[in-house]
Formats: C-alpha cells, sequence, structure tokens
C-alpha cells in the first residue's frame, strides 16, 4: 500500500481546518495516494477503497467476505433493521419489505406526494424565505409516514420533530468513532419517545387487523406495515423495520431535495431550462438528468461501511486483513476524473440517453443483491416533488456561497439551503 508523504499529510490537515469537512482531506487523500489508502488516526484506522473495480468487489463478487453490521450507533438504534443484518435474517426482511416498494407500486404514492407537499407550502407566505432543508424533510417524513404505514402525521410532526433530528444526530460520524463508550447525554428520551410512536402506530393497527376479523365493516390498510404485521413478525421486530425507513427513507430523501436546489440555484441557466421543460412535458428528460447528476455529486449515503470477515486483496499488494474496517467511497467514485470529465462540475447533460458510463462507477443506491431497497421510490419521489414544486412557485437563493457539505446521517447542504419563495400565478395549493 502506498503511504502518504509528510507534505501530503499536511495538505490534508490545511483542507481539513479550510473546508471544516473530513471530504477535503479524503480528496487529497485520493489525488496523492490513489484508490485505496488506510486512515491513520489514533484508535481509528480503517481502510478506504474508491472506483468501479473496488465496487464491484465490494457490491458482488466478494461481497460475502463482508459484515454490514457493525458495533456502531447505527446498530444501537435499528437492532435488528434490514440495513443492519446479515445472511438470511436480511434476506427475510428484505423479501418482506420488497413488495411495497416496488415500481409497479410507484404510482399508487404520486397523489400521497403531491398531496403532502402541498400542506407543506400552503403554508409559505409570498416572498418568504425558507429553508428547503427543513421544507424538504417535512415533506418527505409526511410522504413515508402515509405511503408505508398509512399514517397522516400532519398533527405529529411537531412532537416528532426532536426526536427525528436526535435519532439522526445519534448515528451521524462523531467523538464515538475514537471513543466507541463515550458518554453522549441527550439522547435517551428522544429515542425513547420516537419508540413509543411507533410502538403506538403498530399497536393501532392490530386493534384494526382483529376488528376487521371480527366483523365486515373494514380492511386494514395493504401497506408495508401490514406486510410486516401479516408475517408474524414481533413488534420489536416490526419497530426496527419501520425506524429503518423512518429514518433511511427520508433522510436521503431530504439530502436529495436540498442539494438540487442547492445546485439549480447555482446555475440559473439549468434552472430556467428546467422550470421550461416542466411547462411543456410532464416529466421531461432534463429532470431526471438533474436527480442523477445531483446524485452524483453530492449523494446522500455517500460512504459504506462495512467489517472485512474474509481478507480481501484489492490487487498491486493491496490487501485488508480480516476483522478491520473499510469505506468504499461512493464520493470519491462519483468524483474519480479517471472515470468523469469535469468530475466536479454540474453537467446534467453527461446523463443524456444513450451516453455510457463504466459498470459500477455510478453507485447512490449501492449496487449488487443489496442495493437500495428504496431506490425505485426515492427516485420518483423526487421527481414527483421537484416538479410540483418547480411548476408552483419561483425560487431565488439566498447566501448560497456559505453553503458547505456535512457529513452526517447522510450528506447534507449546512448550514441550510435559503430561498425566497414565489407563488406562480394560477396556483393555488389544496
Amino acid at each position: 500500500m502506498k503511504q502518504p508523504d509528510p507534505q501530503t499529510g499536511l495538505e490534508v490537515l490545511r483542507a481539513f481546518l479550510r473546508e471544516r469537512s473530513p471530504l477535503a482531506a479524503l480528496r487529497i487523500m485520493a489525488a496523492r495516494v490513489g484508490h485505496f489508502f488506510q486512515i491513520p488516526l489514533p484508535g481509528f484506522h480503517p481502510f478506504v477503497v474508491f472506483g468501479p473495480e473496488a465496487n464491484r468487489k465490494v457490491l458482488v463478487t466478494e461481497r460475502e467476505k463482508l459484515r454490514w453490521r457493525n458495533p456502531d450507533p447505527v446498530t444501537d438504534l435499528l437492532r435488528q433493521g434490514v440495513l443492519v443484518t446479515d445472511g438470511m435474517q436480511h434476506d427475510q426482511y428484505r423479501t418482506l419489505m420488497e413488495p411495497m416498494l416496488h415500481p409497479s407500486q410507484l404510482s399508487g404514492y404520486a397523489q400521497i406526494m403531491d398531496e403532502q407537499t402541498d400542506r407543506v407550502t400552503k403554508l409559505w407566505q409570498e416572498e418568504e424565505i425558507v429553508d428547503m432543508l427543513v421544507e424538504g424533510r417535512k415533506i418527505a417524513l409526511l410522504i413515508i409516514m402515509q405511503s408505508l404505514f398509512s399514517v397522516d402525521a400532519w398533527e405529529d410532526l411537531p412532537r416528532l420533530w426532536s426526536p427525528i433530528l436526535k435519532s439522526i444526530e445519534y448515528i451521524s460520524p462523531g467523538a464515538w468513532i475514537l471513543w466507541r463508550r463515550i458518554p453522549r447525554p441527550g439522547f435517551q428520551k428522544p429515542l425513547r419517545e420516537l419508540d413509543e410512536y411507533l410502538y403506538c402506530i403498530i399497536s393501532e393497527r392490530r386493534r384494526i387487523i382483529g376488528e376487521s376479523l371480527s366483523s365486515s365493516i373494514s380492511t386494514p390498510p395493504s401497506d408495508l406495515l401490514g406486510h410486516l404485521l401479516a408475517s408474524g413478525l414481533n413488534d420489536e421486530r416490526i419497530r426496527d423495520q419501520m425506524l429503518t425507513m423512518l429514518i433511511a427513507g427520508h433522510d436521503t430523501s431530504t439530502a436529495l431535495l436540498a442539494w438540487t436546489f442547492v445546485l439549480l440555484g447555482k446555475h440559473p441557466d439549468i434552472y430556467t431550462g428546467l422550470v421550461q421543460a416542466l411547462a411543456y412535458e410532464d416529466k421531461p428528460p432534463l429532470l431526471d438528468q438533474v436527480i442523477k447528476e445531483t446524485l452524483r455529486l453530492y449523494p446522500p449515503i455517500h460512504i459504506g461501511n462495512r467489517i472485512v470477515a474474509e481478507s480481501m486483496d484489492f490487487g498491486n499488494g493491496n490487501q485488508i486483513p480480516a476483522g478491520e474496517r473499510m469505506f468504499y467511497s461512493i464520493y470519491l467514485t462519483h468524483r474519480d476524473p479517471n472515470v468523469w470529465s469535469q468530475s466536479d462540475q454540474f453537467c446534467p447533460d453527461r446523463f443524456e440517453r444513450g451516453r455510457k458510463t463504466p459498470p459500477f462507477s455510478y453507485v447512490p443506491f449501492g449496487g449488487g443483491p443489496r442495493a437500495c431497497i428504496g431506490a425505485a421510490f426515492g427516485q420518483a419521489e423526487a421527481r414527483c416533488i421537484l416538479a410540483r414544486l418547480l411548476r408552483s412557485y419561483t425560487f431565488d437563493p439566498i447566501e448560497f456561497d456559505r453553503i458547505r457539505a456535512h457529513m452526517g446521517a447522510t450528506l447534507e447542504p449546512r448550514p441550510g439551503v435559503f430561498m425566497r419563495v414565489t407563488k406562480k400565478d394560477g396556483f393555488d395549493a389544496q
């Protein structure tokens, strides 16, 4: 393994201090050392790999040598959720959940997506400055709750908001990386409140199912929660899958929506072209191109975290012993200049129909048998929300020069995405 020289170490430190983000350090390590390196921190020295060939190995050809279940807060939070289980247990949960997230189901969610978008935007005042990171989160939360659990969470948002944010903070990178058992005050109460909320939903649905069995008056909703209940899982395991979908499902959508508005705000020519295309077409190709390019530059799940169960060889003498932690960097892959021309530039036309990129060079949803279970849902949701918003309002960016990429549970823009919103003539949210 090629080792960084002292000059590289200094550049890494300067970049980290300048941009206040580990992403800058990772970019310099990638440029100076290559597609395989190790982070040399005391008590934390994971291997980092990226690029199409590494992704193929990690996601497909040697995926059985890796474990998703890590001794991290995400496992503490999700317990036995589909995201943090391996082997037959994971396959069982995925089989239960896939039918309600299959592309064939997406048309049935479109009305929910429009309605929940309108519920949030109808509260906007004319020329109000709103944070699209916050507004997008509200929309995504309402959609995931209604679509997958048949729960109208509109009235619950005020009491859900803090527990949701605390759960995301709980699993975000922090001092626990260096000191796993560091005291973390302030989390127990909001995480308990979130659990209580989910258990109440499960209990209420069990009551409805019981009543439907004794009468023909009502039929329980056919949704993800219904599938989980019908499978015979106990309340604890159902809670784990619900929380997995709630956190992972809404936070990734939140980040995607927010970054899309950042990039459109910084590229007014593309913003204008997309608005014009939406005026004449239901699903213009440019909309998909903008979403895909946003996912390339700012993939919400920007890094994959694995434990190496069996030693792996990445060529050129680069090996990872069993028992080590390994990251595969989606962010670095998506900005690899060996694959992408003008790799740091926002160029939606690189996704025009007919253009090809090497396999496993574009992996915003992972790949292989464990590709993101909600990939189709998330993309359809983004198309629906963006089309609704851009047809209904104009968006003017405010202080976009301050925005930086923050490595939290997802990659999100901080301190926020502030835009002045103006309702278009003829639009009236219902």
